[in-house]
């Protein structure tokens, strides 16, 4: 396995988001198309992912793999930011160094909440799992 590294910029902070519990917000301007974390993930099988989706961390897990089969928790920031339909932020998967980056996808400005849409790519506007519930 190559060299995983990980970063979070030091601008970047977890603070009350309004009616969304916690999220990510920046206190410094960000470029757009800057990478602004890249964070190491825990991989679990898929019999170890059905035993999560039975815990509270099924809202925190992402699919993995090519098949979508296995799930990871992601480590630094990853679980904490929040959904948007329309997001500033996306995330990419880097499924043989195992991590997850997150990078702006327009300017950010200080003070923003940073979001990233938890649909995969090419179904950005379906439903997610809690706006089913």
């Amino acid at each position: 396995m190559p060299y995983i590294y990980s970063m979070i910029l030091p601008f970047l902070t977890i603070a009350p988001s309004p009616s969304r519990g916690r999220g990510v917000f920046t206190t410094e301007a960000i470029a757009k198309g800057s990478t602004i974390e890249i964070a190491p993930v825990i991989v679990v099988d898929k019999i170890q992912r059905v035993k999560l989706e039975e815990t509270l961390l099924y809202d925190y897990i992402f699919e993995w793999g090519e098949d979508h089969q296995s799930a990871v928790i992601g480590l630094g920031y990853i679980s904490i930011y929040n959904h948007a339909i329309e997001p500033n932020c996306r995330y990419d998967m880097d499924y043989e160094a195992q991590t997850i980056s997150i990078s702006t996808t327009r300017k950010i400005e200080v003070g923003e909440e940073l979001f990233i849409n938890y649909n995969a790519e090419g179904a950005e506007e379906k439903p997610v799992w809690f706006e089913l519930h």
